[in-house]
């Protein structure tokens, strides 16, 4: 059963979902933030970081002080798992943990250069030898830092990643709909779709996990923001926004278990 969690609130999975969606172990330490949440920087993008941590210590400091700077953050705690979000899902980049369960950062980082993965990755470690630093860029990472380490720094240097050239927005596209994370924007077969900022976490979740049954409960957790009020039965409401403006066919409803995006 999967479990994904911010700081103090748990929530499970449908059971009918993929085994590798069953294998998912993420904890969100950090406020989850879309285009109306107002994690979004100067330049007006959405930083989607993935945060590969194992220690929830440091995990839950990171995840606060890359909030604090704009950040939207996504957490995982094992190379499994690492591995094939990274090889699943867009990011704008990557902090990588060495010592990891399951598999090390090291065998993550070479697997999704072998797959073609060009995410800015950097990796934050303990190991701090020469001979360290030079295995980890060797294996794909873009920059190193190593532990103890200041939030400001990693920020900065996260930002310094991100500026290099070549470092491109990211443009999600399913059938005629176009989401484009960097001007919340929204296209139907060209044509631009007004969304209320929930509407568009909501499209944005469906897209990201598309194939997979998504609980209620789970929308509720995932697509609300910081000081909005919770509430299930809204959610097939803005499903049934979303069907009205990009079509209604666009979700499924998986009755007694949830929603679907083919």
């Amino acid at each position: 059963m999967v479990r994904w969690k911010r700081v103090a609130t748990s929530l499970t999975r449908t059971a009918a979902q993929s085994t590798l969606s069953r294998r998912w172990r993420c904890r969100r330490c950090g406020r989850r933030r879309g285009p109306g949440g107002r994690r979004i920087d100067v330049g007006g993008q959405i930083i989607r970081i993935l945060l590969v941590e194992d220690d929830d210590e440091i995990a839950q400091r990171l995840a606060a002080g890359l909030n604090d700077a704009g950040f939207t953050v996504e957490r995982v705690d094992n190379g499994t798992d690492a591995l094939e979000l990274g090889r699943t899902e867009h990011f704008s980049a990557v902090i990588l943990d060495l010592g990891l369960p399951e598999m090390e950062g090291l065998d993550v980082l070479r697997g999704w250069r072998a797959g073609g993965r060009a995410m800015p990755v950097l990796v934050l470690t303990a190991r701090g030898t020469w001979t360290d630093k030079v295995d980890g860029l060797n294996a794909g990472a873009d920059d190193y830092i190593t532990k103890p380490f200041h939030i400001p720094e990693v920020v900065a240097r996260l930002n310094a990643l991100m500026r290099r050239p070549g470092i491109a927005a990211a443009v999600v596209t399913h059938g005629d709909i176009t989401l484009d994370l960097s001007s919340a924007k929204v296209s139907l077969a060209g044509k631009p779709v007004e969304l209320t900022a929930l509407e568009f976490r909501m499209l944005t979740y469906f897209l990201h996990r598309r194939g997979r049954v998504i609980a209620q409960s789970e929308l509720t957790e995932q697509i609300y923001v910081d000081g909005e009020g919770k509430e299930s039965n809204t959610i097939e409401v803005y499903v049934s926004r979303l069907r009205r403006k990009l079509g209604p066919t666009i979700v499924t409803t998986v009755r007694g278990m949830g929603y679907r995006m083919d």
